[in-house]
């Protein structure tokens, strides 16, 4: 039996996906675009290889969260002086850069290895609608379905 995939060099190809982060929710997003930054969707998904796609968030600063995570929810990081812990809470981040939110959300679900810098240098978080990237979309993740109203004959 054969082990090879057909059209390889398609498989292999990166595909770029605009994601529309407006009334979605934070978690639930990341590990989506985790998995898209993988290439997990993909049959040739390896762990060890560098096979995923790239991915451009829009509207990052409407994103949504569940819960009271909006009042409550810290950021930490420290500054490597004595009593250097600072912290940010949720909404003052939000405001001031909204990318920094989806972009550690997204890091601490990928894989903690040597890829984990390559793959985000594949996402592009953009806090409104416009980005430079129009031309490369194939993939378009931010438009729903339409219901279908009237009958098919």
């Amino acid at each position: 039996m054969s082990t090879g995939i057909g059209n390889t060099a398609l498989a292999y190809a990166r595909v770029w996906h605009l994601v529309d982060a407006r009334g979605q929710i934070l978690g639930r997003l990341g590990s989506q675009i985790a998995l898209t930054l993988m290439g997990k969707h993909k049959p040739i998904y390896d762990p060890s290889s560098d096979c995923g796609d790239y991915v451009v968030l829009v509207n990052a600063r409407h994103i949504g969260i569940t819960g009271r995570k909006r009042e409550q929810k810290l950021y930490r990081h420290h500054t490597m002086f004595p009593g250097g812990l600072k912290e940010i809470a949720f909404d003052k981040l939000q405001e001031k850069s909204p990318d920094k939110i989806i972009e550690k959300a997204v890091s601490g679900m990928l894989p903690k290895n040597r890829l984990r810098k390559v793959r985000l240098g594949r996402l592009f978080i953009f806090p409104e609608a416009e980005h430079p990237y129009v031309d490369n979309i194939m993939k378009r993740h931010d438009t729903k379905i339409p219901l279908v109203t009237q009958e098919i004959k």
